[in-house]
């Protein structure tokens, strides 16, 4: 999609997605940290040992790390 601009095309502006930007974290060497998943409602039925393994936040998996890359273009 091209906008046009005083006679001449410009290339639409590049944005981070803004989901993206509050679900993930870009650390110091270049990892992206996420935050767990299964842990918000129906906790009755979870252990307590499966409830404080999935305590913390962890990596993004090297496999998903293209999608984020694509997500946050700046980051």
């Amino acid at each position: 999609m091209e906008l046009p601009l005083a006679g001449r095309f410009v290339m639409p502006k590049m944005k981070t997605k803004s989901s993206a930007k509050k679900r993930f974290r870009v650390r110091p060497g270049g990892t992206v940290k996420r935050g767990q998943a299964f842990k918000r409602h129906i906790l009755t039925k979870k252990t307590t040992k499966n409830k404080r393994q999935l305590r913390g936040a962890v990596d993004v998996h090297e496999t998903n790390m293209n999608s984020i890359r694509a997500m946050m273009p700046f980051a």
